[in-house]
């Protein structure tokens, strides 16, 4: 946090002399012109001080350093997307098919890392108290997590302060998930106080970010920011075996996703739109609610789904089934 604070002013100047700024599209809510040019690529201020906090700390165990690698790689796929954006000028980056390739390749690294591991391909549904065994298909919903996290984000990002306020709520959460889970398994799991630090790192180095992209900005995350960060939460589900809480923990990115999809659905099938505009911030956003009013109730949402996910790991994964979190 204290880096990303004190690096900030400096990483905006440079991005300001550069005429790095962003490019709003046209299509998008008319007030926002005004942020035309506001310096992009914030999410590089948040992976460099994300990264010195948790090389310092690690205990550089397999698990942690894959969702470190996880992180960068995918704000690596973000900061191609922004960096095409500056160079053609354009609000139109990397093509989604290039991105869901890239993703693709992501995963396939992941994959091995987990299976190294010998990571049980179960997922756990807490509620119902199922453990079906996904065999080969684990995989392919390891990709669903990470691309759907990673593009869920960056569909949240566009209003000043929510997509790193909601970023860093649930990056708490996984980061409490990791602390309880190495606390509780008696002399302490070291994969998990790992996981657990960079959780922490990225939190706070989010934290550092959002004093300067809160209303109103001076710099936003762009896809570099937005992407690391879902990337590094899908990443985070998988090792902590909590696919199915991801859903709860982001249900504000799933919200966001949904939002598109229905308007999306609605106006191909019957003409119609669901929503004033969409992602669904901007719907609130249409019906004259501020930018600080939209962020803070998101952040309010995205507060009540991480206690409640938080709630239902600590009553249903260590009490019923402790067996989850021996992968070997």
């Amino acid at each position: 946090m204290v880096i990303a604070i004190i690096l900030g002013p400096r990483f905006i100047a440079f991005m300001r002399r550069r005429e790095y700024g962003q490019h709003i599209r046209e299509e998008g809510p008319k007030h926002h012109a005004v942020k035309q040019g506001t310096p992009v690529m914030g999410g590089v201020l948040i992976m460099l001080a994300a990264s010195a906090g948790f090389l310092a700390m690690s205990r550089y165990t397999l698990p942690a350093l894959t969702v470190f690698g996880v992180t960068l790689a995918c704000a690596g796929i973000g900061f191609l997307d922004d960096f095409i954006k500056l160079t053609h000028r354009r609000s139109l980056g990397l093509s989604g098919r290039w991105k869901l390739l890239l993703l693709v390749a992501v995963t396939v690294g992941m994959g091995f890392a987990v299976h190294s591991e010998h990571f049980k391909t179960t997922v756990y549904f807490p509620l119902l108290d199922v453990r079906p065994n996904l065999w080969w298909l684990w995989y392919l919903l390891i990709f669903l997590m990470l691309a759907g996290a990673a593009n869920g984000v960056n569909l949240t990002d566009g209003i000043d302060g929510l997509a790193a306020g909601t970023g860093i709520i649930a990056l708490v959460c996984f980061t409490a998930i990791n602390v309880l889970t190495y606390i509780r398994t008696g002399s302490g799991d070291p994969h998990t106080l790992d996981l657990a630090i960079l959780g922490g790192a990225l939190a706070g180095a989010s934290i550092g970010f959002l004093w300067f992209n809160a209303f109103p900005a001076e710099v936003f995350m762009g896809d570099t920011g937005s992407m690391g960060i879902g990337g590094a939460l899908g990443a985070f589900a998988v090792f902590s075996k909590t696919e199915v809480l991801l859903l709860v923990v982001g249900g504000i990115f799933l919200l966001a996703a949904l939002s598109v999809i229905l308007q999306v659905a609605t106006f191909r099938l019957w003409g119609k739109r669901v929503f004033l505009m969409a992602p669904i911030q901007y719907h609130f956003e249409m019906k004259a609610w501020s930018e600080t009013k939209i962020m803070v109730r998101f952040w309010i949402v995205a507060a009540i789904l991480a206690a409640g996910a938080f709630a239902i790991f600590y009553q249903y994964f260590f009490d019923f089934h402790p067996e989850l979190f021996h992968t070997k």
